[in-house]
């Protein structure tokens, strides 16, 4: 394919995501029907198409509309290319510019628009993060970053870099967290590489190893993950200490490559019923890392961004506060309580815990820390509750 028929192709599958359908199945469609696109075409396709999620609201400014020939046309202009190189109508590239969409067009307004952010949701954003908003607003921007974490169990950082540097994958270490790597060259083989497929490193943002790093494990001790999911944080605990780990989530199909990932990595899980993660009292550790808004990962999925709406952010902040109060239950006296988002919203963070430490007597909050996209990782936020008195 041409630079021009990427383009084309990337206006096409805007435009149904623009309809509604999902990006991920709208690009799935696209290339099953394309069977003449290589793999280099479907992975450059792709990232025009999540550079204009990612920067929609300023990209239709400049383009003159949210269509998928509006965007591209306004990311071209961002570039500094002349459009009319592209939009040619030559094979299979974009048809020629009408007069209205030629003469259309404007910078972003400043604020919300040129941050690439809903109206409604930028005052929320800056409020949370003050000085920090308009950094992390313009990180999101930009395609996130490909780290890894080396598997303790089985390796070292320094031995797992030459292992996939021989796989042509090559890495740096990440500060964020002891065993993450972030990917320098060859992205793309790592999901064939040996170092990945022997469970040595496994795909996990620097942020998220730093949260169970936050964690107060000790050998021995009784962990729950409360929420899950497909694993990636449960697999890190369990890698990290020697405990006896536990994993639910209420959506238990959410799971259902744990068991697998778990031999991979050579770790032992115990897998929970879903609406059954024990008995009261049962945990010196339960982890919740709960639903979310996503913001600290719009990066990697920018639809969320445009989906997420003030409804749909007040209910999660209800989901969140119900599974802290029954988490908190699973807690043996004297254990912890650790929550955490990957969010930078402080109603999903900060806000959460101090509401639940005014409704919650006996609990304290030890220790929280966040972490931004600004700073070369996911946005993620961890707090570390402990208990003072359950009787107070």
């Amino acid at each position: 394919m041409t630079p021009a028929a990427r383009l084309q192709a990337a206006i096409e599958i805007l435009d149904s995501i623009r309809d509604g359908e999902p990006a991920e199945k709208a690009l799935t469609t696209w290339g099953r029907r394309s069977r003449y696109a290589g793999s280099k075409d479907c992975a450059v396709v792709r990232d025009h198409v999540f550079t204009a999620l990612r920067c929609r609201r300023s990209h239709a400014a400049l383009g003159g509309s949210e269509t998928g020939r509006g965007l591209i046309l306004g990311a071209l202009r961002e570039a500094g290319v002349d459009p009319g190189t592209v939009f040619t109508g030559e094979g299979h590239a974009p048809q020629p510019l009408r007069e209205d969409e030629a003469a259309a067009g404007r910078s972003p307004a400043a604020g919300a628009e040129a941050a690439d952010f809903p109206d409604w949701l930028w005052d929320d954003f800056t409020r949370s993060l003050g000085e920090g908003a308009e950094g992390a607003a313009a990180a999101l921007r930009q395609r996130a970053p490909v780290h890894l974490r080396v598997n303790r169990r089985k390796s070292t950082l320094a031995n797992a870099q030459a292992a996939l540097a021989e796989a042509g994958v090559q890495t740096l270490p990440h500060a964020a967290a002891p065993l993450a790597l972030e990917v320098t060259e060859g992205p793309r083989k790592i999901r064939n590489s040996e170092p990945y497929l022997s469970g040595i490193v496994v795909l996990q943002d620097a942020a998220s190893q730093a949260v169970t790093e936050a964690l107060p494990l000790r050998k021995g001790m009784t962990v729950l993950d409360y929420c899950a999911g497909g694993g990636g944080k449960t697999l890190a605990i369990a890698a990290a200490e020697d405990v006896q780990i536990s994993a639910h989530d209420i959506a238990g199909q959410r799971m259902r490559d744990l068991p697998e990932r778990a031999k991979r990595a050579g770790v032992r899980v115990n897998l929970l019923e879903p609406g059954q993660p024990g008995a009261a009292a049962s945990y010196d550790l339960v982890f919740c890392d709960a639903p979310c808004s996503g913001s600290g990962s719009w990066r990697r999925a920018p639809e969320g961004k445009w989906r997420l709406t003030a409804e749909s952010l007040a209910e999660l902040c209800a989901t969140q506060a119900g599974i802290l109060d029954q988490a908190a239950a699973l807690v043996k006296p004297g254990g912890a309580l650790a929550y955490a988002t990957c969010s930078m919203l402080s109603c999903e963070n900060r806000d959460q815990v101090n509401a639940f430490l005014a409704r919650s007597p006996g609990w304290c909050l030890d220790t929280d820390q966040s972490w931004r996209v600004s700073e070369g990782t996911d946005g993620f936020y961890v707090a570390i509750l402990t208990q003072t008195d359950r009787n107070t």
